[in-house]
């Protein structure tokens, strides 16, 4: 026989993963935005020294 009570979640359990989705879907966007800032500027001039630098 199974037993009828279900098992319950707590407070503090719930508040963890909805903390987590959160920063997980503020990272996605992060990236989104990142991408599309790397579409608009692609031949944008990098700090590195070449040898034609110099």
């Amino acid at each position: 026989m199974a037993s009828s009570s279900k098992k319950r979640t707590t407070m503090a359990k719930l508040n963890r993963e909805s903390m987590l989705r959160e920063r997980r879907l503020e990272k996605q966007a992060k990236k989104e935005a990142k991408k599309q800032a790397s579409a608009h500027h692609p031949a944008r001039p990098t700090d590195t020294l070449t040898g034609e630098d110099r």
